[in-house]
């Protein structure tokens, strides 16, 4: 799994990609040249104190790891927090999290058929 690190790599999706909107995440993405994905994990401070955004982007990241095989290769892949996910961190399990971003993907059309 390659990450995103630099800030341009992020503004570069954010400005020229597309978004898709979940329960408890938003998607940003844009087709890159490479042949593989890269993912960046954003979690602001909005969201939670530091246990909570460290559990999040772990949840995020553990998706990416699973679900690596059944994305598209070619696109840069921005998974955002929302609120609703850092009032209910404690309480909130994979699964929850894994239905919401399977659903947000397949709308996003970055799931192979």
């Amino acid at each position: 799994m390659i990450n995103l690190k630099k800030n341009r790599e992020f503004q570069n999706v954010y400005n020229y990609g597309k978004k898709s909107f979940g329960y408890y995440s938003l998607i940003f993405f844009k087709a890159n040249e490479t042949n593989e994905n890269k993912f960046g994990f954003v979690v602001s401070k909005k969201t939670g104190n530091a246990v909570c955004r460290n559990r999040l982007k772990r949840l995020f990241r553990e998706y990416c790891r699973l679900n690596e095989g059944n994305l598209i290769t070619g696109y840069d892949i921005i998974f955002v927090a929302k609120r609703t996910a850092g009032e209910k961190f404690k309480t909130l399990s994979f699964e929850e999290m894994k239905k919401d971003l399977d659903r947000v993907l397949k709308n996003s059309k970055l799931f192979k058929k």
